[in-house]
């Protein structure tokens, strides 16, 4: 039985004994859990997180290596998205490769580089607006996003855990989430040269 619904069997069982007086006691009550139920909540998302740190520290190949990998099944194809999964059963890099109208998303296994399971193929006219979005603004830019993480390393001084291309209502921007030393995650902002014609600008803070 989950911490949500032992609240519920508690406060129903005070409500059938409790005479009308103390009935508004309950909206404390509830209150209480409430706020105990979120911090429930809080501790199972930081286990989560230390769990996937964990994996990806212990990954063998980095996420430039596995971008590599990617692109070279498809000859030509550039990545648009990539993130750590170290939450399936092997810990993988999950990452999208476009080329004319086409993405493709792979699993490479983060600890051998191999390719797990079969590819999946989409052509851009099936993706949501948005996914459409940041694929087509790949395009526009020259520069590739293993670039982008280069520079977010040496920016955060870490390991780049994952990264994209997003376009934000018609402003393009690299996004990579670094790991520091200290195990902290950055998220480095880089503005691609070709989207302004100077040179990219980055900025960083904590997550």
């Amino acid at each position: 039985m989950s911490n949500k619904q032992r609240f519920a069997v508690i406060l129903l069982s005070l409500l059938a004994l409790a005479p009308p007086f103390a009935i508004p006691q309950l909206s404390a009550m509830q209150e209480a859990a409430t706020q105990q139920e979120g911090t429930e909540d809080a501790r199972v998302h930081q286990e989560a997180v230390n769990r996937e740190l964990e994996a990806f520290r212990a990954a063998q190949l980095s996420l430039r290596q596995a971008i590599g990998i990617a692109e070279k099944r498809h000859a030509g194809s550039r990545t648009a998205d990539i993130s750590f999964d170290g939450a399936s059963g092997s810990p993988v890099y999950r990452v999208k490769t476009v080329q004319d109208n086409r993405l493709w998303e792979h699993a490479i296994d983060a600890k051998t580089g191999d390719t797990i399971g079969a590819e999946t193929v989409s052509h851009l006219k099936d993706l949501n607006p948005d996914d459409r979005n940041n694929v087509m603004a790949l395009r526009t830019v020259r520069q590739e996003l293993s670039d982008a993480v280069i520079i977010a390393e040496q920016v955060a001084s870490g390991r780049a855990i994952g990264g994209s291309l997003m376009d934000d209502n018609g402003k393009l921007n690299f996004v990579v989430v670094v790991v520091n030393g200290g195990g902290d995650l950055k998220q480095v902002v880089l503005e691609p040269p070709q989207a302004r014609g100077r040179g990219s600008n980055a900025r960083h803070g904590s997550r």
